[in-house]
Parts: structure tokens; sequence; C-alpha cells
């Protein structure tokens, strides 16, 4: 029991790890579309991070997507500087799995990007995606601008109404102000294209923004 509640209950920053000055080095480059991993990016483009469960299938769901340039698989949200896999397991970071995603906003909007995240996942599960259960799984979005963060809140209430008439819960999503990008082992970036017949939890609720 007391493993299951350090596992979907935050700590709090004294109770988190101390993690590490050192960041994690990964492939500069993306594995599926060659381009670089890791800023600096081109000045035209922008950036958005997303936590919907796992993040190797929230990952491919993105860099599938026309106009995105590059994606990352990461960690956010939390205390812990730098962490390992394990320590994010142990739900005593802080942080959740999130993929950075920088886009081409010419080709891609960012109005799309939120209407994919949240399409492709189940909003409402607080500390849970599908079967994987902590802290880690939770949903967010983290906003870099005024201009995003209205258009998440905004998608999150026509959302809702939408769940709400098909008989769901309320949306436990976090939108979050420019939380710091930690990048996960490269093991875990672009997963699912080194792997192809890896895990992917991620599903959606047969509902449309």
């Amino acid at each position: 029991m007391s493993f299951l509640m350090k596992k979907t209950n935050l700590p709090t920053p004294e109770q988190a790890l101390p993690g590490r000055t050192q960041v994690m080095l990964i492939n500069p480059l993306h594995v599926v579309s060659g381009n670089p991993t890791q800023p600096p990016f081109p000045s035209h483009l922008q950036k958005a991070q997303f936590g919907m469960g796992c993040f190797w299938g929230a990952e491919r769901k993105f860099w599938q997507q026309p106009g995105v340039f590059s994606t990352a698989a990461g960690y956010a949200g939390g205390y812990t500087p730098n962490p390992t896999y394990q320590e994010i397991c142990t739900g005593l970071t802080g942080h959740n799995e999130v993929v950075l995603v920088i886009f081409n906003p010419e080709q891609i909007s960012y109005l799309d990007l939120l209407r994919l995240f949240w399409e492709s996942h189940n909003p409402t599960q607080g500390m849970r995606q599908g079967n994987d259960t902590g802290t880690q799984y939770r949903s967010s979005i983290d906003v870099f601008d005024e201009a995003q963060s209205k258009l998440a809140y905004q998608t999150l209430d026509q959302y809702q109404a939408h769940l709400t008439q098909a008989g769901m819960g309320k949306i436990t999503t976090e939108v979050r102000n420019s939380a710091p990008f930690y990048y996960a082992e490269d093991e875990h970036q672009q997963y699912l294209a080194k792997n192809p017949q890896g895990y992917c939890g991620l599903g959606g609720v047969g509902v449309g923004l």
C-alpha cells in the first residue's frame, strides 16, 4: 500500500531525489527525420511540450505529423534535475514523461498539436494512463507563451464539454508554465522507430475536439 501511495502521490520538494548536474547524453540527430533533437533549432520554429502517459507512443504520434521538425522524449514538471528513468519510476522526482515537439507553425498550428494531444489519450485518469499507473503517467501541457496558454485552456474547456456530453469525467490535465525539459536516456528516444513491435499504451476515448 505504501508503494502505491508513493507512486500516485507527488513528492514535496524536500522528498524529491537530488538528481545531478550532468545532462543526459543522447544522439543529436532524430532517428526518423535526421533533424537535430537538441537546440539550437532554426529560429522560425516553435516548441510545444505534452505529457500523455508513456512517452514512447506519444512521441511517435507527433513525429508522424507533417510540419513537425523534431521530437524528443523526456521528463518535466517535477523537482529532480537530470533524472534517470529508474528515478522517475520511484515516483520521487515529481516529473512525468513528456514529449518535446519542435514544429513549423506555417505547416502545422499549435491548435493542431493540441487537437492531437486531446484526442490521442484519456485526459481524465489522474495519475494513470490506461494500464500504466504512477505520477510519471499524468497528463500535462507545458506552455511557453501567452498564446499557447490561452489555447491550452480554451481547448481544455471545449474538450471537457464534449467529454461531459459523452458521460465521461473531469479532465485532470495539468497546464504548466514553461516546465524545464530533461532529456530521457537515448534508448527512449524514438523508441518505437527502433523497436517497431514495442509497447504502446496510447489510446484516445473516441471523442473529438
